[in-house]
């Protein structure tokens, strides 16, 4: 992060409304990141299960990211999930510390809220965020939800309060 304010995650309001918008990806991301726009229809349609924010450093929106909460899985009521939904950080903004800010945010929210694990899902591909979530210590599943990988992060082997996600290696490939 570049100064030495903390970021903080703030709701989206009239006066910060344009700049989540404005927000963009690199190019070659494009392909696994649905535009701010699009996260924000989707939290209106389902109030209550979406928990959209931006992440603001210095005073300027450097990122958007969007929880879902206690979301019904298979529209069946046997699988209740929370988890990370949208993750966008500008593109001149990553490799900041920014994502990493965003889901420990998340993953304290849910602890507040008595969750257990946290779920995210995410495409495939060679500029697709997988490593990412891998180093922060999501297990990836064998499970896919519209051609995502699912990832899961127990949060219960995290301490209580605010302890923050442990980088870990990646696992050698086989």
């Amino acid at each position: 992060m570049t100064t030495a304010r903390a970021p903080r995650l703030e709701k989206i309001t009239p006066a910060n409304l344009e700049a989540a918008l404005a927000l963009r990806v690199r190019a070659e991301q494009e392909f696994a990141v649905d535009p701010v726009a699009h996260s924000l229809a989707e939290a209106y349609v389902r109030p209550g299960k979406a928990w959209p924010r931006v992440i603001v450093d210095d005073g300027r929106v450097v990122g958007f990211v969007m929880a879902f909460l206690d979301f019904d899985w298979h529209d069946d009521g046997t699988d209740i999930r929370s988890g990370l939904w949208r993750l966008t950080i500008a593109a001149d903004e990553q490799g900041k510390g920014y994502g990493r800010f965003a889901v420990n945010a998340v993953a304290e929210e849910l602890r507040r809220r008595g969750t257990r694990t946290l779920h995210v899902t995410w495409h495939p591909g060679e500029h697709g965020p997988e490593n990412f979530y891998l180093t922060l210590g999501f297990e990836k599943t064998d499970e896919r939800v519209n051609e995502e990988h699912v990832g899961v992060l127990r949060l219960q082997e995290h301490p209580q309060g605010r302890g923050e996600l442990r980088e870990r290696p990646l696992p050698a490939r086989r």
